[in-house]
């Protein structure tokens, strides 16, 4: 089953067969590649092999390209499609990935040849990779010798196998839990959601509603939920999730161990290179200079927010005592009253703008900011998928021969049983002039979210609905995606997002989200699903009154998980206990946060961005972009101002396009950011962004 008729995975002719890839074709298509990928390690760091960059990228980047591509997919699909088979088989070949990859960036006879390598003959592209990769290589241990060398390349094959096992359980954890309710459980719960809940109970022949605990299920319920038994119920399931404290056997999945693990190998790893701790090893190929720089600003950030929290919770204290006679308001009544209070202050829910945001339609109004502001079209194209809700599209630039394909894109949005919770983007292949055959290989994307499905009301299927926090997240993940899919940039290591500084990456993303503010934007993508009228304005009136609407308890509650993920890493000795794990965070809560949860309450275990999704003493990049990212709309704003008109201003998204999106990776962030902006980033726009200037 090694060859490419037998072995979808083996077939790089076009896009990946998705719909053709089975748990069977993982183990053989993965050792063909490695043993490739292999042997052109071996011509490469041969004596007689030159010290030339093209020379070397046309023989082993194409074999590690074929390898990453193929090993892309199989990840992919244990993201989304998740199987015991497939599961089985990723785990059994990831070791062997694993190790490969670190016995690369570690090979010293290839790291002699980089050190070797003519720079001055390097275009600024290759020089800017260049540079990356020698950087990668020390931090790869390529500088490690003997006993020492072994130890690092046995922490790296532990470290991916803990971090796996991490998502895993917070998968089962969540896929595992269900609750059968009768409807008057569900009363003050949308209409759209008890249909949903409705439905999954009869899928599994029951008679009531079905609860869980994915986010399109258990965040309406303990948003609307009149039965605080109930959401105290659903609370307790979802903030244990992973953990000694969940209830039953769902112990099993209990992350504790792992997370000490974990935290103990990635100390030993920075200590090993030389490093204090893990933080300083994260901070090298990042924006900030130093874990201390970051403590500063996260603290900062919380002085300056924690009066509008402590002013957030005050007026959510005195409303629940006057209006639902909630005199102790307890940690699973906060989302239940925060609802109530934005309904009594801006005389609306989120509940009523949902069924104006369909997400074709909301689709359609992203598409046509896309379009106006990058001069580019995006349209549906073909090819295959794993699961029958998923959407294939093009993105194209039009040229005076006529159109260019410049990327393509996946967008998987519905929640299921088997996909793991929340939304991201992520890479099927970058744009690279091929050093083998010339040619231009065009970028692709995945763009994966967790939005509800449409339910069926009087035998008729509708489009699915959004929250109007859905369409922020939809926009966020395509940022991302345009900043992968718009690149210039012709070497493959700095195109896209590659290169890009962790703490910087966030940019485009979050620049994104500005536009499901505007007016102007948000009318033309807009249809309300029964009557197919565009959202009043005075109900967009309204949303945007509430915009900031506990700002200051939002902005605490991400210093916190970002403070606690940087102290953590970055201890003198490694967090080694769970017992150590939730003392930190009761010191970081104890210093920011203005609510406590309650002691049972175990958010590290299933914290996948810092355990499992390379955010490691990197969390905080959401804050610190996100100072970048509102500092380069305002630019936006500045020309709407100028001119009049709405902030879809071409000649600034032409700019922002080429000096950030273009550029990708191939330059420092701050060089991007300056090249757009004229000067570095000052945090007065996100401030005054939040309400909180």
């Amino acid at each position: 089953m090694n060859t490419v008729a037998d072995n979808p995975l083996l077939d790089f002719s076009a896009l990946p067969r998705f719909d053709a890839i089975a748990p069977s074709h993982v183990a053989p298509a993965i050792d063909a590649l490695l043993k490739e990928a292999d042997a052109a390690l071996e011509n490469v760091t041969a004596p007689e092999f030159p010290a030339d960059w093209s020379a070397l990228s046309a023989r082993l980047d194409v074999s590690t390209e074929r390898l990453s591509r193929a090993w892309g997919a199989v990840g992919h699909l244990n993201s989304v499609a998740d199987t015991p088979e497939l599961r089985a088989a990723y785990n059994e070949a990831l070791p062997r990935v694993t190790e490969f990859w670190t016995r690369l960036g570690a090979d010293e006879r290839l790291y002699a040849k980089y050190k070797a390598m003519d720079v001055s003959r390097l275009n600024p592209e290759q020089a800017q990779a260049h540079r990356n990769a020698m950087r990668g290589f020390v931090l790869g241990g390529a500088e490690l010798q003997g006993e020492a060398k072994q130890r690092f390349a046995w922490l790296q094959e532990r470290q991916a196998e803990l971090a796996q096992k991490f998502s895993e359980n917070a998968l089962d954890a969540t896929d595992s839990f269900s609750l059968y309710v009768s409807p008057e459980d569900l009363e003050g719960v949308p209409a759209d959601v008890q249909q949903a809940t409705r439905a999954a109970a009869q899928a599994d022949g029951q008679a009531d509603h079905k609860l869980t605990l994915k986010m399109p299920c258990y965040l309406p319920v303990m948003q609307f939920a009149r039965s605080s038994a109930l959401r105290e119920k659903l609370y307790r399931a979802y903030v244990t999730r992973a953990s000694d404290q969940a209830e039953g056997d769902a112990t099993r999945f209990d992350n504790t161990t792992i997370m000490a693990e974990l935290l103990a190998l990635r100390h030993e790893e920075a200590q090993l290179l030389g490093h204090r701790h893990f933080a300083d090893v994260s901070l090298v190929p990042k924006m900030a200079e130093s874990p201390e720089q970051v403590i500063g600003f996260l603290r900062d950030l919380a002085r300056k927010a924690r009066p509008y929290a402590e002013q957030d919770v005050k007026d959510l204290r005195e409303f629940a005592a006057q209006e639902l006679g909630i005199s102790d308001p307890q940690p699973w009544d906060w989302p239940y009253i925060g609802e109530k209070l934005k309904e009594a202050r801006y005389a609306f829910s989120d509940q009523e703008i949902k069924p104006y945001f369909t997400a074709p339609k909301v689709l359609a109004g992203l598409f046509q900011i896309v379009e106006t502001l990058f001069e580019v079209s995006i349209r549906r194209d073909i090819a295959p998928v794993w699961h029958p809700l998923v959407e294939f599209y093009r993105i194209e630039r039009r040229t005076a021969t006529g159109p260019e394909l410049v990327g393509q894109f996946y967008l998987d949005p519905a929640a299921r049983n088997g996909k793991r919770g929340g939304a991201w983007m992520d890479d099927v292949r970058a744009r690279w002039l091929r050093p083998d055959d010339g040619s231009v290989q065009t970028p692709v994307a995945h763009l994966v979210c967790n939005f509800a499905e449409g339910v069926e009301v009087n035998g008729v299927r509708q489009p699915p609905l959004l929250t109007h926090d859905d369409v922020i997240t939809l926009f966020h993940e395509f940022g991302h995606g345009l900043h992968h899919m718009l690149t210039r940039v012709n070497e493959r290591d700095v195109s896209g997002i590659s290169g890009v500084e962790w703490d910087a990456v966030e940019l485009p993303s979050q620049f994104m989200e500005n536009f499901c503010w505007e007016w102007d934007v948000l009318k033309h993508m807009t249809s309300h699903v029964d009557t197919g009228a565009p959202l009043p304005r005075d109900l967009f009136d309204k949303m945007l009154a509430a915009k900031n609407f506990q700002s200051g308890l939002q902005t605490l509650r991400q210093v916190e998980f970002s403070l606690f993920d940087m102290l953590l890493h970055s201890q003198p000795a490694p967090v080694s206990s769970g017992e150590d794990i939730l003392a930190l965070l009761s010191q970081v809560r104890d210093e920011v946060a203005v609510l406590q949860p309650p002691p049972y309450s175990r958010t590290p275990h299933t914290f996948s961005h810092i355990f499992a999704g390379g955010y490691s003493a990197g969390y905080y990049s959401y804050k610190w972009a996100e100072v970048l990212s509102a500092d380069a709309y305002s630019a936006f704003e500045e020309a709407a101002r100028a001119s009049g008109h709405s902030t879809l201003d071409v000649a600034t998204g032409r700019r922002y396009r080429e000096a950030i999106l273009e550029a990708g990776g191939s330059r420092p962030a701050m060089e991007s950011f300056k090249a757009f902006r004229g000067r570095e980033p000052g945090l007065d726009a996100l401030l005054r962004h939040q309400g909180m200037a």
